[in-house]
């Protein structure tokens, strides 16, 4: 079996594919899908999201400062598919696509009621990098759907249908394969 050396590129798959949801200063409302976020931070929570800055959302997030990501379920799949091919300079994708704006607790951008998770965030830093600019933000809020609580009060964010991106493609969870430190836990007798 041989390796190949290709070009660099990013190669970092699958990522999540979350719709990330604006409103500017004048009350109007976008949606835009996202691929390139990810955890920056636990202590404080901090995550990061990188978008072109020709996307109509762009200087929506650079005027205010704010986004909430929505976490996108099999359901919402073909919502976050369209919103990110159709512009929000042509067409209202909260009404288009029957979406409602969740008003959020800490931030003035709205979140999807639909999503099982909405993570308010704040820009705390802003990196023009090349072909993306990266907002780098404190999560200052965030809302799940009580439909995945269980009666002792956790949150089953596996049961939601989560999404993934990976190379152009779509993909649900697969199989779970093991948890966090397995290979090193010892088996009671």
């Amino acid at each position: 079996m041989g390796k190949q050396n290709w070009k660099p590129g990013n190669m970092l798959n699958p990522v999540p594919a979350v719709m990330v949801s604006v409103t500017d200063k004048a009350g109007n409302n976008n949606i835009i899908t996202v691929a390139w976020a990810g955890t920056v931070c636990t202590n404080p929570p901090m995550l990061s999201i990188s978008v072109r800055p020709e996307r109509f959302s762009y200087n929506m997030i650079k005027e205010t400062g704010e986004f909430v990501v929505n976490l996108t379920t099999e359901e919402l799949l073909r919502a976050c598919d369209y919103c990110g091919v159709k512009s929000g300079r042509d067409v209202d994708k909260f009404k288009e696509l029957h979406l409602t704006p969740l008003a959020m607790q800490h931030v003035s951008a709205v979140g999807i009621s639909q999503s099982p998770v909405n993570i308010e965030c704040r820009v705390r830093k802003i990196e023009e990098l090349g072909s993306h600019t990266m907002f780098i933000a404190d999560v200052v809020g965030v809302t799940v759907d009580d439909k995945y609580m269980d009666g002792t009060g956790k949150f089953h964010i596996n049961d939601t249908g989560l999404v993934m991106y990976s190379h152009g493609e779509y993909f649900g969870f697969g199989d779970k394969l093991g948890s966090f430190g397995y290979s090193v836990r010892k088996t009671k007798k």
